[in-house]
């Protein structure tokens, strides 16, 4: 009987201290990042741009000129326009004129809490920037997540996509049904624990190691990863994140992708972990004006690990004339 005391007195002793810990994470966060104070620690910085989107302000970095056919460049899940910080430039030394978009509650774009979180909500969002930008037509090339958003442009706003790039594009919901993501997303648990992970640099270098292919490890720099965690080090942050995940809502790109009728290049890297190449595989299939091209000793990031291949081959699809859309 002693003993089951002690381990009760152990266990509420345990809850209470864990109970502790949450409610100091909880007091001490800072609700959002303020882009004064690190601005000058952001890649490109000036480059930035900012513009009111339905009453929300959304980050963008703007390169080349003008006056040269349009790339928007759109990131993937927890990320920002940092995936683009090396490829963004190159794009711009070849002709092309450039605009990286931080979506809604990612980056340095506000994080509003009445915002839907959804690929289609994210693409109307990308939809009304050209408008503010004056762009009528752009290549969209979209990385993971936002490649699942540039799809849904394509489908939903097929006239404003004039060709279409997806990088190891999210095309369903399978990739929410790994375990942190699936215990990140349930009601009150996904509140407690989403801080700790958004901002334990540890979690990050060990996803960072899922998400390269094993021979780009040395891009796990200091550098990149405070440049990852930096936008996400606040409350408004982890909401987002949270939300973006409990409505993914991605089954319908694997569904309609024979609908796009835009030439579509598929990058992938061989290695990938996180989405595996038959999605590209699948996507190629489905999309009939499409070519697949896979990268040897390539992750999930190809613009970041294989960043000059990337944009000579991106570049060659780009200009060629072939099969051009005609929406």
């Amino acid at each position: 009987m002693k003993k089951k005391y002690l381990a009760a007195g152990a266990a509420g002793a345990a809850a209470s201290a864990l109970g502790g810990l949450v409610a100091w994470k909880f007091l001490t966060r800072q609700k959002d990042v303020d882009w004064n104070s690190v601005a000058d620690r952001v890649q490109h910085s000036e480059n930035s741009h900012f513009v009111e989107i339905d009453g929300a302000t959304v980050h963008y970095q703007e390169f080349g000129d003008k006056t040269t056919p349009t790339l928007l460049l759109i990131h993937g899940y927890t990320a920002s326009t940092y995936v683009w910080h090396t490829v963004a430039p190159l794009f711009a030394e070849a002709n092309f004129h450039v605009i990286a978009i931080d979506l809604l509650g990612f980056g340095y774009s506000d994080k509003p809490a009445r915002f839907e979180y959804s690929i289609v909500a994210q693409a109307r969002i990308v939809e009304r920037l050209m408008d503010r930008l004056g762009i009528g037509r752009a290549i969209l090339i979209g990385s993971s997540y936002g490649g699942a958003v540039a799809s849904t442009v394509a489908l939903d706003y097929g006239e404003r996509v004039e060709k279409l790039v997806l990088v190891d594009a999210v095309i369903n919901d399978e990739v929410i049904k790994n375990s942190v993501l699936k215990f990140a997303t349930l009601s009150g648990l996904g509140e407690i624990i989403t801080p700790f992970l958004l901002d334990s640099k540890t979690f990050m270098r060990r996803r960072m190691k899922e998400t390269l292919a094993p021979s780009n490890h040395y891009l796990i720099t200091e550098e990149r990863v405070d440049s990852v965690h930096r936008p996400l080090n606040a409350a408004n942050a982890h909401r987002s994140v949270l939300s973006s995940a409990r409505n993914w809502n991605a089954d319908r790109i694997e569904e309609d992708a024979y609908l796009i009728n835009h030439p579509t290049l598929i990058v992938w890297g061989e290695d990938d972990k996180i989405i595996p190449l038959r999605s590209g595989e699948k996507l190629h299939q489905e999309i009939l004006n499409s070519r697949l091209v896979v990268l040897k000793d390539c992750g999930h990031v190809p613009q970041e690990e294989r960043p000059e291949q990337f944009v000579e081959i991106v570049t060659d699809f780009c200009r060629d004339k072939k099969g051009e859309s005609k929406n």
